[in-house]
């Protein structure tokens, strides 16, 4: 086989003075806001499970979930021996690393808590939390694109 031609993209979208937007800020962003949008859609389907504000409120849920869980996931999963020596780093998030194993327990961790103090069935919270969750696993694979991460095997 020939040699494959791999694009490199800048990982940062755009500056506003010191201020770098990246790629990967803005995966986050439109699928937490498409994942948002989709799922009051998918609710008033439904109302007698969801209501389009518990979709709301489970917003911030997901949000901590995915960022709070992804990079304690990072921590664990990939480099535990950095962060028990400098643990404070933990907090760094702008450094890098976040990790989709974590991001995972994360949300389904929120949802467990979320729905149980809700008084919600937690699989009809699943059944929307399935079902848009697509939309930002896709836009995460376009952000690693850009960044050259999972090239997956020539």
């Amino acid at each position: 086989m020939g040699p494959f031609i791999f694009p490199e993209f800048d990982p940062i979208a755009f500056q506003i003075g010191p201020l770098a937007i990246r790629w990967y800020a803005l995966a986050y962003i439109g699928g937490l806001v498409g994942a948002w949008r989709y799922g009051i859609w998918l609710a008033r389907r439904a109302p007698e499970l969801l209501s389009g504000h518990d979709i709301d409120d489970f917003l911030t849920w997901a949000v901590f979930g995915v960022i709070l869980g992804g990079r304690l996931g990072y921590v664990v999963f990939y480099t535990p021996g950095y962060f028990i020596d400098n643990p404070l780093e933990i907090l760094q998030m702008w450094k890098g690393g976040m990790s989709f194993h974590g991001g995972l327990v994360g949300v389904m961790t929120a949802m467990f808590i979320f729905a149980r103090r809700r008084g919600i069935a937690f699989f009809a919270l699943a059944d929307v939390v399935t079902a848009t969750a697509p939309i930002g696993l896709f836009l995460g694979r376009i952000a690693n694109f850009i960044n050259g991460e999972l090239w997956g095997r020539v």
